[in-house]
């Protein structure tokens, strides 16, 4: 019997929760599921995915107006969350490669992802606080 779980599909596509974060300070974040297949899928082709699926689902609309250029890792499944609600805070995890394929940049089946714009980030990390 095969036991089908959060690391393996039969299938071979894999669900990647993609977290669209519009304000890091109002917390603005909007969730993205999308399946891919980890093997044949770059880094470069989840974020041209995003974008497109940002650009064509009604929900998205608040979204438009945002440079989304930087993919980082929020957390695995069943792996630590940070405390940070918003993004994982931690230097490492960033994507940088557009031509890295998503199963060689550590990527799993049910991995969470955040898609923003790296100049917000920047100014954020710089000064952490949340505004209501």
């Amino acid at each position: 019997m095969d036991i089908v779980g959060p690391q393996t599909n039969p299938d071979g596509m894999s669900v990647i929760t993609v977290r669209v974060i519009k304000s890091f300070e109002f917390r603005t974040s909007k969730n993205l599921i999308i399946k891919a297949d980890l093997s044949q899928t770059t880094v470069g082709n989840l974020k041209e995915a995003c974008r497109e699926l940002i650009k064509t689902k009604p929900g998205f609309k608040p979204y438009r107006n945002v440079t989304l250029d930087t993919l980082k890792i929020y957390t695995h499944a069943f792996g630590h969350k940070t405390q940070n609600l918003i993004i994982n805070l931690e230097d490492d995890g960033f994507l940088e490669d557009d031509s890295a394929m998503l199963d060689f940049v550590g990527i799993k089946n049910e991995t969470e992802l955040s898609i923003f714009e790296k100049k917000l980030y920047d100014e954020y990390k710089a000064n952490p606080e949340m505004n209501w």
